[in-house]
């Protein structure tokens, strides 16, 4: 594989500014009353997606660390067809889905109406805040050809 620009390295000030919006959008979450765990589910979904290896390894272990199960973590692709998550949980998988696939189709009227039955306004601007950073970040991170090494 021929070596790649690596955006963060090759402008560092704008790398900076993703971190800081990272950061903010993290402490929006939380104010929000989403939980950490959660908030690493929504950001490995994305990731998973948008077929990122380096945040999807990233994120699983983030979630694990803010003690997320493992039965979550591995059920995720396919949280559709699980009780694993509640109401809320299911409406900002789906919104973060829409957000990250906004070319397929944008943002479906029906989604947002399932996140505005089950969410705050909060949330889900924070969800979709998450949404908007972590697809940044698999923008980076995937043309840049982020080492993923076992």
């Amino acid at each position: 594989m021929e070596k790649r620009v690596n955006l963060g390295k090759a402008a560092p000030e704008l790398y900076q500014t993703v971190i800081t919006l990272d950061r903010q959008a993290g402490e929006y979450a939380a104010s929000a009353g989403i939980a950490d765990g959660f908030v690493h589910l929504l950001r490995l979904r994305a990731s998973q997606l948008n077929q990122c290896a380096y945040c999807v390894r990233l994120h699983t272990r983030d979630a694990l660390a803010s003690g997320e199960s493992s039965d979550r973590i591995s059920v995720l692709p396919a949280w559709r067809e699980t009780q694993y998550f509640d109401e809320k949980e299911q409406a900002a998988l789906a919104l973060c889905e829409a957000v990250t696939m906004i070319a397929d189709g944008q943002v479906p009227d029906s989604v947002y109406a399932q996140a505005a039955a089950a969410l705050s306004n909060e949330e889900i601007a924070a969800v979709e805040w998450l949404c908007v950073v972590i697809n940044a970040w698999n923008r980076i991170a995937i043309p840049s050809r982020y080492p993923v090494k076992a």
